[in-house]
């Protein structure tokens, strides 16, 4: 079982060509362990623990050139009926379901405007075992320049509905499932995010300081993207890693 409800982020994995730097960045960032997958063929696959509890996983990209990239998964109780949701919705299935050994199930999928994101389904991994604490998984946010066509697009595959709030000048869209904001949605911030970057799921990690994190990533060979600064839910850093993937930290404060 998920540690969390169906349709709810549960799981946060990086794509990157160099998993061993990724084994050494992340650890001394957010005072993880590693565990190895032992199977050959998950190519050294490591899932990140802390205090010994699953809360992030690395692996090597899926294709030769894939840009490293950190994926949101949301949990299911049937990745195949997902499948099916994102076709009729407009989407696109990228991997199809298959079976990851006995942990459980999983597929990749990109919503119309290209953000891609992944499902699991657990059988022997449940996904992660905490959030909302320094280092661990805390939000997981869709940029996009459809939010329109993002609102419709996922209430048919997840059943969210959009809770818009007026944050400055922009519309920010909590992604409501049942009584719980699960998620959120944004537009791109022109001065912010690479032009490069049209529809994407970010990935946000609690920290106890988000001013010593975003130093810490530069001093580790990672970069700054957006410098540490406050918004409603926090304060937070926008940062890539030394490969180049992209990830945010945040101070959520007592």
């Amino acid at each position: 079982m998920s540690t969390v409800p169906p349709g709810t982020p549960c799981w946060a994995d990086l794509a990157t060509p160099d998993l061993t730097d990724a084994r050494r960045f992340y650890p001394e960032l957010f005072g993880w362990t590693g565990r190895v997958t032992p199977e050959p063929e998950a190519g050294g696959y490591t899932v990140f623990l802390l205090d010994g509890r699953p809360v992030a996983g690395a692996g090597p990209p899926a294709i030769p050139d894939q840009v490293p990239i950190w994926s949101t998964y949301l949990a299911t109780d049937d990745a195949a009926l997902v499948a099916g949701r994102v076709e009729r919705a407009g989407g696109q299935v990228v991997v199809p379901p298959f079976e990851v050994f006995d942990r459980g199930w999983m597929a990749v999928f990109a919503d119309p405007a290209g953000a891609t994101f992944s499902v699991w389904q657990p059988l022997a991994m449940a996904g992660a075992e905490v959030f909302n604490v320094p280092g661990a998984m805390s939000w997981n946010e869709l940029v996009t320049p459809d939010p329109e066509g993002a609102k419709v697009f996922y209430e048919l595959v997840f059943g969210w509905q959009p809770d818009d709030q007026p944050v400055g000048e922009m519309t920010y869209t909590g992604w409501r499932l049942g009584t719980q904001i699960v998620a959120g949605m944004m537009p791109p911030l022109a001065d912010d995010f690479p032009a490069d970057l049209p529809a994407y799921w970010t990935v946000y990690f609690a920290v106890a300081d988000a001013d010593a994190a975003a130093a810490r990533a530069a001093e580790l060979g990672g970069t700054i993207l957006v410098p540490p600064r406050d918004i409603p839910a926090g304060r937070f850093a926008a940062l890539r890693d030394p490969q180049g993937a992209l990830f945010s930290v945040i101070d959520l404060g007592p």
